[in-house]
């Protein structure tokens, strides 16, 4: 399978360097320094700034980082499985400063789907691959017990950005 072209920029967050990847008019990643999946499926081109998505993303976290809410969305382009893009969907409908659990997210596919069971770590999986960190808020979905389970981008980031939203994590177990 051919990868897709994919133009870069970056920003210097609080917890370190964020690239951004676009197709040249959308949002097709957003991955920290060094993460586990980074521009995964993508062959990286060329650094340019001067795409407007990469302006409105910046600014997207520019207002996350300030710990606002923003009030608008970077236009995003994720391409995966049909069970992705479903679990991806999901992840878009968890409220700033909430949290979800892999188990709550299958649960909601069986019943969309209108069958008994789906693997939690299967959602897992689905997860862990999403592209578009923070702005498709993965970090929100913990696991069950209090489990801070799985982040690529590691856990330290994953806490920090729940206590950027409000969430006391200090009682949570790290997995």
């Amino acid at each position: 399978m051919e990868k897709e072209r994919c133009y870069v920029d970056y920003y210097n967050s609080p917890v370190g360097k964020i690239c951004l990847g676009s197709d040249g008019e959308y949002l097709v990643g957003l991955w920290f320094d060094g993460e586990k999946y980074y521009c995964e499926g993508f062959s990286v081109v060329v650094k340019n700034p001067d795409f407007k998505i990469f302006q409105e993303t910046k600014k997207w976290l520019d207002i996350y980082f300030s710990g606002e809410i923003p009030d608008f969305m970077p236009k995003l382009k994720q391409s995966g499985s049909d069970f992705r893009m479903e679990v991806w969907d999901i992840l878009k409908e968890i409220p700033y400063g909430k949290m979800i659990t892999y188990g709550d997210i299958a649960q909601k596919i069986a019943k969309r789907r209108g069958i008994k069971r789906v693997s939690a770590q299967a959602v897992g999986g689905a997860v862990g691959h999403n592209s578009v960190s923070i702005i498709v808020p993965c970090h929100r979905v913990v696991g069950a017990n209090k489990n801070l389970t799985g982040y690529a981008a590691g856990l330290d980031i994953k806490k920090y950005l729940l206590n950027l939203e409000g969430i006391d994590v200090s009682d949570f177990k790290s997995c």
